[in-house]
């Protein structure tokens, strides 16, 4: 399998299953879609997600799939018949499907419109996934807690060179002064020092150490 980001905002994610797992998807996915949730009975914390208390037949199954619309389908009822029925429903009309009950420790012979939903570090606007392809999800959720911490502070440096890049572009130095310049931002321990610890002078840090590399300060206040 080869990961990929997609980006749901304005879609629709439709979700069969209102236990544990349901909500966990359905949370996760409603930070960016439109979430309907579709279960005779909910258990857990389903976000900002419609729910529709209805147990579907492979026809209504199959309905609501056709009137949704939907980008990705995840089944994840206990009953794998169901599951196997809303996996199909999904495929006639060309949706990503995501099968909660399927693990498959070779990732051989999965359909190539399998969705696995990785365990995820987030520090916007950087975001970190790790999967096993459905193998061991507890090995997934071990490697994100060791992750966290080494990322703490990696959405401000990402925001904080972004902003560089755009300023020292104005300033015309060369493609390769730019690429140095911000390569030194980001290997410096006291800029990361900076952000971590959420005080004001990452900025004045980072223009320190260009300034340092380079011997003038390319872009920003001058």
């Amino acid at each position: 399998m080869i990961p990929l980001l997609h980006d749901f905002t304005d879609e629709t994610v439709l979700v069969f299953g209102g236990g544990s797992v349901g909500a966990r998807k359905a949370r996760r996915f409603a930070r960016e879609a439109e979430v309907i949730v579709v279960s005779p009975s909910f258990d857990g914390e389903f976000g900002d997600s419609e729910l529709v208390r209805d147990a579907p037949d492979a026809e209504a199954i199959q309905e609501w799939v056709d009137r949704t619309e939907p980008a990705l389908v995840v089944a994840a009822t206990d009953d794998a018949s169901i599951n196997e029925t809303v996996e199909q429903a999904a495929r006639e009309v060309g949706a990503l499907v995501n099968r909660t009950d399927r693990s498959d420790a070779t990732g051989e012979d999965r359909p190539i419109d399998d969705v696995v939903v990785p365990a995820t570090i987030r520090d916007d606007p950087v975001v970190v996934s790790v999967s096993t392809g459905g193998a061991s999800p507890a090995v997934s959720r071990y490697l994100r807690q060791e992750i966290e911490s080494d990322i703490e502070g990696a959405g401000a440096m990402a925001e904080l060179t972004g902003k560089l890049r755009g300023e020292l572009r104005e300033g015309s130095p060369s493609p390769s002064e730019r690429r140095d310049a911000v390569r030194a931002v980001v290997n410096s321990s006291d800029v990361w020092k900076a952000l971590r610890t959420r005080t004001s002078k990452g900025r004045k840090v980072a223009e320190d150490v260009i300034q340092e590399e380079f011997g003038e300060t390319h872009g920003g206040e001058q």
